[in-house]
């Protein structure tokens, strides 16, 4: 990687690590007894030795959210780069809103005591409000075109670039939730797109390499207590935080299709729960074993670090049409 800030984003990297890590460590005792997962009963039945483990670690992305990047905001505006600056700005605002929604859905479950917070629908009006605020601010402080880029041209969508991009921007935070299923799978994931996106951006846009090594440094902050067997969750809190950090860095780059290959696992998981219920509707059958997907690994054997491990390489491996198509 040749990039005149690498040092500030490897600075962003440590800076979002640390309070990832030193946040989450107090988080677990604070929420111990207080904020426990409440256990998807139709789930896999070994799934129940995990009853008792605190959620909303995710509290600890948004601290070290804010504080590493509010920090490459700053550097950015200092550095004369004011269009990156308010383009991250407005990403980590964007972040911040999908995480308190999180948060809503997180306190819901528990105080409801099962693993159902906000409905379907109240979930959506709220993620859709935020996207489209997301939208706007791009339009209105950016003056974000509606032209889509490619490495061979660009294309003017027009009016219907704001409702592909509603789409991507909520299919990604839905399906980051959906992969949020064992252990370490969704820090793995963020931990791979946060790669990807760093090589994308690198040496072009700033923000998207900022936004890519903080994804990278809380991911790793947070997978030394969420490793199987996890001591505490991310809960929805931290879930809707990575993606939607990773599909507004996608906008950043020009191209909301960009998530489709970089989220590739996240749609994959949002995809199989799509099937398993259209089939079932359909054939009162099912496709697979449970959805989404790695529930469906996990009754095939598959180990929880497996999962997780192939979650990673599959995310790695479909996101090199990037580099052809996008770069």
């Amino acid at each position: 990687m040749t990039d005149a800030n690498l040092v500030f984003y490897l600075i962003t990297f440590v800076l979002a690590f640390v309070i990832t890590a030193v946040s989450v460590k107090k988080l677990i005792p604070i929420l111990k007894g207080k904020a426990e997962q409440p256990i998807y009963t139709d789930g896999p039945a070994w799934h129940i030795s995990k009853s008792g483990t605190p959620t909303m670690g995710g509290l600890g992305f948004i601290f070290a959210t804010s504080g590493a990047l509010f920090a490459a905001i700053g550097y950015l505006f200092l550095n004369g780069e004011e269009y990156f600056a308010k383009s991250l700005l407005i990403t980590v605002l964007y972040a911040i809103s999908n995480s308190f929604i999180g948060i809503i859905d997180d306190y819901a479950k528990i105080r409801k005591k099962e693993n159902a917070g906000l409905t379907p629908l109240q979930k959506l009006l709220f993620q859709t409000v935020a996207a489209t605020l997301f939208i706007f601010a791009r339009h209105i402080f950016l003056f974000s075109s509606t032209d889509i880029y490619f490495s061979f041209g660009s294309f003017d969508l027009g009016v219907f670039y704001y409702p592909l991009t509603l789409v991507m921007l909520l299919g990604t935070v839905n399906s980051a939730n959906l992969t949020d299923g064992v252990d370490g799978i969704a820090s793995g994931v963020a931990f791979a797109i946060g790669v990807v996106l760093s090589y994308l951006s690198s040496g072009s846009n700033s923000e998207v390499s900022f936004t890519a090594f903080a994804m990278m440094g809380i991911a790793v902050g947070f997978l030394i207590y969420n490793l199987h067997p996890a001591k505490i969750f991310m809960g929805d809190t931290g879930s809707l935080l990575f993606g939607s950090l990773a599909a507004a860095s996608c906008c950043s780059l020009g191209n909301p299709l960009i998530i489709v290959f970089v989220g590739s696992v996240y749609f994959i998981e949002g995809l199989s729960v799509v099937l398993q219920v259209f089939w079932y509707k359909l054939t009162k059958k099912r496709i697979f074993k449970m959805a989404p997907f790695h529930h469906h690994l996990e009754k095939c054997g598959w180990s929880e670090n497996k999962i997780v491990i192939w979650a990673i390489i599959i995310t790695l491996i479909l996101s090199i049409p990037t580099l052809i198509i996008f770069v």
